[in-house]
Parts: C-alpha cells; sequence; structure tokens
C-alpha cells in the first residue's frame, strides 16, 4: 500500500482488511457472487432491525416488518434530521466518517460510514482506478474541485492533496488569466489523470480547443479523466477528450452511499455490485424490466452506522438487459427525479434532457463558454451565458426553435449574457433552477 493508504489504516479504517476482503468477494463467479450479495443485503436489514431506532419506526410507520427485498423505499426526506437520530445503537460514542452532501440537489444530509465500509470504499476506489492504469495516492491527479479560501478546512484540504498526490486546481476563478497559469502547471508536473467537476473540465477544455493546445502533447504522462458530480453529455465527453488527448471514464457516485458505477476500458459503466445493491423502480415502488427507465433505489452492502436500505438517491437510470461477466452495466443515467422542466401542458421533462437538447445547438453555432438555465413561468425560460459577445438574433431564433421542436410549442427564451456564473459554495455548477 501507498503512503495514502497506510494512513488511512493508521487513522483506524482497515485498509489490509478491506482490500483483502474486495479481492474475496471478486474472486467468486455469477452464481456464488449472487448469494453473497443476497447474504449481505439481508444481513443489513437484520442489523438494522435490531439495531437502529430510526429504521425500526421506519419500517412501523411504512407497513410494519417485511421481508428484506420488500423492505419500503427510504427517501433523503426521511433521513435529513440530525445525525445522531440515524446511528445504529453499537456505533453511538464511536469514531465514524462523518461528512454531509454538498446540497446542490437540495438540503444537504449529513451522514456517517462505520470505518470499515469507508474503507471498502477506498479499497473499491482504488481496484477502479487501476482498470486505468492509475494508482490512487501514487499517480499525479489534477484536481478540478472547490476548496475552502480560508481558516481550517482550507489547509485540512491541501494536506489531503499532499498525501493524496493531487494538485488542486481551484474552480472558482476559470479566468483566462488562470487558465494559463493552470497550462503551465500542466507543462512542468508529471500529472498522470485529472479528476473533477465536469462543468469545469470541459471548460478548461474548451479552452486548450481555443489555444490550439492537446493537454497529453504538453504532459506526455497524462492517462485519462475522470469527470464527476455533475452529469456528462456525449458532447462533454467529445470536447474533453479533444482538449485533453486523452480517454474520458465517468464515475458515478453519492456521497452518502459509495461510487456506483464506473466505466471500464470499453465504456461500460459497470455497477459497484461489490459494495452496492442497486435496483430500478417506477413511480409505485415496483421493479421494473432491465432496459426501461426508473428511479434508482440503492443499498450498501456494508456500512452499519445508518440505514442506508433500499435508499432512494433521486436519480434516474436505466440498467443494460445483458451483464457483462456478474456486474450489472448502466446504460444511461438520466438525472435528479426533483430536477424537471414542467411545461405548459403539465408535461415533465428531466431538466438536463432539456439542458443537453440547447447545449449541443448553442456550442455547435457559437462560441458559449458556460451557461445555466431557469425556469420562471411555465412557459419562460431564462439563459445567463458566458461568452466573449452576445448571442446573435439567428441563434436565439435556433434556440427557441428547437424548444418548440423538442418540447413544446408556445415556450418563450430570454438570453442574459454574463461575466461569469457563480458557482455553489463547492464549486460545482447547478445547471437547471425551477423558481415557480
Amino acid at each position: 500500500m501507498n503512503l495514502f493508504f497506510k494512513i488511512l489504516e493508521w487513522q483506524g479504517y482497515p485498509m489490509v482488511k478491506a482490500i483483502n476482503d474486495l479481492l474475496s468477494v471478486q474472486s467468486l463467479e455469477a452464481p456464488s457472487f449472487d448469494e453473497w450479495v443476497k447474504g449481505q443485503r439481508e444481513k443489513q436489514f437484520d442489523f438494522f432491525k435490531k439495531n437502529n431506532a430510526f429504521y425500526q419506526s421506519f419500517l412501523s410507520r411504512n407497513g410494519g416488518d417485511k421481508a428484506f427485498f420488500k423492505a419500503p423505499i427510504l427517501s433523503k426526506r426521511e433521513v435529513q434530521r440530525p445525525l445522531m437520530e440515524l446511528i445504529s445503537t453499537p456505533f453511538i460514542g464511536k469514531k465514524l466518517f462523518v461528512n454531509n452532501t454538498s446540497g446542490s440537489s437540495g438540503t444537504p444530509f449529513f451522514f456517517a460510514k462505520d470505518k470499515y465500509a469507508h474503507a471498502m470504499t477506498w479499497a473499491l476506489i482504488r481496484d477502479r482506478y487501476r482498470w486505468h492504469g492509475i494508482e490512487y495516492g501514487k499517480s499525479l491527479q489534477a484536481r478540478f474541485y472547490g476548496i475552502p479560501l480560508k481558516g481550517k478546512k482550507y489547509y485540512i484540504e491541501k494536506i489531503k492533496d499532499l498525501i493524496a498526490t493531487r494538485v488542486r486546481f481551484p474552480v472558482f476563478d476559470l479566468s483566462e488569466e488562470k487558465l494559463w497559469e493552470f497550462i503551465e502547471r500542466f507543462k512542468k508536473l508529471p500529472f498522470e489523470y485529472l479528476n473533477g467537476y465536469t462543468s469545469s473540465l470541459v471548460y478548461f477544455a474548451e479552452f486548450c480547443i481555443e489555444n490550439k493546445i492537446v493537454l497529453k502533447d504538453i504532459c506526455p504522462t497524462l492517462k485519462v479523466c475522470f469527470p464527476t458530480s455533475e452529469m456528462c453529455s456525449p458532447q462533454d465527453r467529445k470536447i474533453m477528450e479533444k482538449g485533453f488527448g486523452v480517454r474520458v471514464a465517468v464515475e458515478y457516485g453519492a456521497a452518502e452511499m459509495d461510487v456506483i458505477a464506473y466505466e471500464d476500458q470499453d465504456g461500460d459503466w459497470i455497477v459497484s455490485n461489490e459494495n452496492v445493491f442497486l435496483e430500478i423502480v417506477d413511480d409505485n415502488g415496483n421493479p421494473v424490466p432491465n432496459g426501461q427507465e426508473g428511479r434508482i433505489i440503492l443499498t450498501s452492502l456494508y456500512n452499519q452506522a445508518i440505514p442506508l436500505y433500499r435508499y432512494e438517491v433521486g436519480d434516474i437510470g436505466i440498467i443494460r438487459p445483458e451483464r457483462k461477466g456478474k456486474y450489472q452495466v448502466l446504460e444511461k443515467l438520466i438525472g435528479r427525479t426533483n430536477e424537471f422542466a414542467i411545461l405548459p401542458s403539465g408535461r415533465k421533462v428531466p431538466a438536463l434532457t432539456f439542458y443537453y437538447i440547447t447545449k449541443t445547438l448553442i456550442q455547435e453555432q457559437f462560441k458559449i463558454k458556460e451557461f445555466v438555465i431557469r425556469q420562471t413561468g411555465q412557459d419562460t425560460y431564462t439563459y445567463e451565458y458566458v461568452a466573449d459577445k452576445e448571442l446573435t438574433s439567428a441563434v436565439k431564433e435556433s434556440i427557441l426553435e428547437a424548444m418548440n421542436t423538442y418540447l413544446e410549442t408556445g415556450l418563450k427564451a430570454k438570453f442574459e449574457k454574463r461575466d461569469f456564473i457563480e458557482r455553489g459554495r463547492t464549486g460545482k455548477l447547478k445547471q437547471f433552477f425551477r423558481e415557480f
């Protein structure tokens, strides 16, 4: 193990055991693996029934004691409460990994993981990065994330960056001057991969393209780009591949749960079935056949600190009908279930689908660096965008025409040019807001 994982071990996270346990689970063939997953689900359910007062109350309020595979679905709203109310009895007073979600999709959620479960997450990350020739904690990472600007939290992040062998590229300032500084760093340091928010990586890739730079040409050690935390469209992928000159491997995760899926070398989104059980259900909570879209429901196979059992993460997705070996393959991730544009007819459209229809059109016809959409009325959408110059009337008309063609007739669009678009406190860029 490298220094990063040794430090986790010294902090009480059993990394040696986690790495060995992961290898043991991965050695199981499909039928035995499926039985193991079933056993872990049942084990988790029984544990929470006996040891978690919140989950006992939740079950009694939602149909009583059921079989583990029929447990009621747990919403994020249910668990958005003081953390101590969620902790399982054996873990009260013990040291846990405690964190919170960014709140980009609503209210932040404070969660905890027991140390073994957190070690299993890191063991999985280590394994998946190796698919792409990356040794997490040893390979030098270019990290495109936010960072606290001052105080204790700033220094904690800097220490973590040092231990994890990563160089921070703060996303709060993406001015041209700062982007040229980024380029100089890539010329001087042997980065092996990029990791960070999709929107920031795309912005940097577009800057490279505009200035006829391929990042791998000036940083030959570069191998792969891992965009995360925000949706990544096919157009985003093309831009990053062109600007960086390396493959793009998208990861999908939820901070409170685990890394849910990683792209492999073939570009297939492999579900992390060693750590999570993933289901797709309809609006009534019934399972849908593989190949059909529905709500993503997750069960942590290890974390016993809080009961994330049949937990609705807030995304919509599709599982491919055929497995890849023993693994599920995530065919498509459609976006947050609470992020919908509501059309005048009452029809709901996933906001990110709406966003990408117009994004592709804008990028084909005009040099737009970033933009967000605000639905300010049932038929009215305001585009806030960053560009060197105003959109032409023709481009505005083509966007409106696309909206009326692909979404619904009678829609209205307003356009507001900005010098910059504000991000949330973490540096994430939320692309769609419904404000009525």
